[in-house]
């Protein structure tokens, strides 16, 4: 009787096993399910973005021929500017009262909450906190950034700390403390929208563009050892000179081996790409494409990721996904750390453009293009990465018709002349930053040996 009981228990178990086996399989089978019905849904969804993004890109070489159809009447390119910037101004109406936002602000639920604005707080153009401007604790405004320090925003408010370059280009990390504390030097941290109350972009050029001469001409730098490579987009290649014989002489990174005189510089430019993974070629990559042997790394992108990316491609520092602006921009950053550890490496934010307006007039999923040069200023900070701030120098900025005639034909691109001006520009920004290094590091000497105790 007991060996009955003891076969019939153990047919019992076998079967209690038998059952959760095919249970735990029936459930893993739907989990599987599942996920290739996410995955396929999923690559459906980024099949649409492609899509979409093709389009835009075919309308924004539509726009480019415009603007320069427009270069023939100054007049009517005047009002075409005004226009455009007049649509964004109404589309990105500002927050008032107690921090209610309206239209497309580029704001997200986790960036205003609670008592993230307080008091009479008000978002204007898209980009920077006026009015009262108060913060409180650890707040955040725009998708994500974290504002630090004694918790009130003014002008440059994602600028905490000692992490970027701003307008003409001061140096990042502790070198920025250091240099402005030890020589003096304060480079004034003011916004694009703050510069143009004061200059035009064509009066802003032409002062920095002499600055920048001036500083290359009494260059004592030697860059003739080094190699430099410059990650970039059509603005990089000059691919819209691509009808001229041997056009990429006149690219910026070909003008630049000339005015430092510098052993090589690379060109991995490609017109068309993005930063993030969401459009062709993206720089996160195909960075890997730089040399090992590469002394000097210049990265300039982001104008085609405003081109391309919605909210849901633009991400959030938070999360940092994959496919989207934020994380694809962290993991270029983080790549080019732990591949090229002996480079120096710098981040460029991108010129700011009347086409990015003119595109968003027609498609409401867009975003402004504050929102993609902010990132690249937060994450190098994060990094410490020295910016070069195009976007906040107010420099070759194409809502200035003097600038489209004379430097900027088609909205977006340079002329030779333009190229030339950039070039110049990147090239005294790499002088400020190794006079600053060289001067930081005989401080830094002269203290060690006790002589200026």
């Amino acid at each position: 009787m007991k060996r009955k009981l003891r076969k019939l228990n153990e047919i019992l178990l076998i079967s209690i096993f038998v059952l959760t086996a095919l249970l735990a399989g029936a459930v893993c089978l739907k989990a599987y399910e599942v996920y290739l019905t996410n995955a396929e849904q999923e690559e459906q969804e980024f099949a649409e973005v492609l899509a979409r993004n093709a389009e835009a890109q075919d309308r924004v070489t539509q726009m480019e021929a415009e603007i320069q159809e427009l270069t023939r009447d100054r007049q009517e390119l005047e009002k075409f500017i005004a226009g455009v910037q007049e649509a964004g101004s109404s589309a990105a109406a500002g927050v008032s009262g107690n921090g209610t936002v309206s239209g497309n602000v580029g704001l997200t639920a986790a960036s205003v909450s609670d008592n993230t604005v307080s008091a009479n707080s008000t978002v204007s153009d898209n980009a920077s906190v006026s009015g009262n401007e108060s913060v409180s604790g650890n707040d955040f405004l725009r998708d994500g950034f974290p504002v630090s320090g004694n918790g009130s925003v003014s002008g440059n408010h994602n600028v905490s700390g000692n992490g970027s370059i701003s307008g003409n280009g001061t140096v990042s990390g502790g070198l920025l403390s250091a240099w402005q504390e030890g020589y003096g030097y304060v480079q004034p941290e003011t916004t694009l929208e703050e510069r143009r109350q004061l200059h035009t972009s064509w009066e802003e050029t032409m002062t920095i563009n002499q600055e920048d001469l001036m500083r290359i001409g009494e260059s004592q730098i030697d860059f003739s050892g080094k190699k430099i490579a410059c990650l970039g987009d059509s603005i990089t290649a000059a691919s819209n000179l691509d009808s001229e014989e041997n056009y990429q002489q006149y690219s910026y990174p070909a003008v630049l081996q000339e005015l430092l005189g510098a052993e090589e510089v690379c060109n991995l430019g490609i017109g068309g790409s993005s930063i993030g993974r969401y459009w062709a070629d993206a720089f996160v990559d195909r960075y890997q494409e730089i040399p090992e042997d590469v002394d000097v790394i210049i990265v300039m992108g982001g104008t085609n990721d405003g081109f391309c990316a919605a909210e849901k491609e633009f991400g959030n520092l938070y999360e940092r996904s994959y496919r989207t602006f934020c994380g694809d921009l962290d993991e270029l950053m983080r790549g080019l750390r732990e591949n090229y550890p002996d480079a120096d490496i710098f981040f460029a934010t991108p010129l700011p453009n009347i086409l990015q307006d003119y595109l968003m007039s027609e498609r409401d999923y867009l975003l402004p293009q504050r929102n993609f040069a902010d990132v690249i200023l937060t994450l190098a900070q994060e990094y410490d990465y020295p910016v070069i701030d195009l976007y906040n120098a107010n420099l070759l900025d194409s809502h200035d018709a003097d600038i489209v005639t004379a430097y900027m034909p088609d909205g977006v691109h340079g002329n030779h002349e333009g190229y030339q001006i950039l070039a110049e520009h990147f090239a005294a920004e790499l002088i400020r930053y190794y006079e600053a290094e060289t001067a930081y590091g005989e401080r830094e000497s002269v203290s060690e040996n006790g002589a200026d105790d």
